[in-house]
């Protein structure tokens, strides 16, 4: 069986000021990234579809991340996809599907 890779790349605009914390095992960045696509259906009308991707970074990267995203900057994130599940106060199960980003590459200023 080949060995298949767990990987993703998004273009889009950061969703609001990333949000750092600090561990012990580093500094993490976290924020969410917008991308759009624009369609016709078949009737001509236009459709926007925007989809939001939670994006987590760690180490020196979440540094400089942390220090120049701003809510509207255009970025472009490649990781990889993972998927969490975690317990509320209430008991309740939520389930999460984030980007753990290793690269990413400030394209251009703020909307």
């Amino acid at each position: 069986m080949q060995n298949l890779r767990n990987s993703v790349s998004l273009i889009g605009r950061v969703g609001k000021d990333p949000e750092t914390k600090s561990f012990n095992s580093g500094t993490r960045v976290a924020f969410s990234v917008a991308t759009t696509e624009i369609f016709r259906k078949n009737n001509g009308e236009k459709v926007e579809d925007t989809q939001w991707h939670n994006i987590i970074i760690w180490g020196k990267l979440a540094d400089i991340a942390g220090r120049y995203l701003r809510k509207g900057s255009e970025v472009a994130i490649e990781g990889r996809l993972t998927h969490r599940v975690y317990e509320t106060k209430e008991g309740k199960k939520r389930y999460v599907t984030e980007v753990n980003a290793n690269e990413l590459v400030m394209l251009g200023g703020g909307k």
